[in-house]
């Protein structure tokens, strides 16, 4: 039985809630989760939009993570 380790070089991870301290207390804690993989946040993109049922803000986010 042979291992065979690989570092991950890019990471792309999605977020989505109601609130922007929901999703900044999601991107938080995988950011945490990701700097044991040596990865730092590369770039972030968000949106938001209004949900059609409730009126709402929705708030979406795309976070990029590269090797440091």
């Amino acid at each position: 039985m042979s291992f065979s380790l690989e570092r991950i070089d890019d990471k792309v991870e999605f977020f989505e809630g109601f609130s922007l301290e929901e999703i900044e207390k999601k991107i938080q804690i995988q950011i945490d989760n990701n700097r044991a993989l040596l990865l730092q946040v590369h770039n972030v993109q968000h949106h938001s939009v209004t949900h059609e049922k409730t009126g709402h803000p929705y708030y979406s986010a795309v976070v990029h993570f590269k090797a440091k």
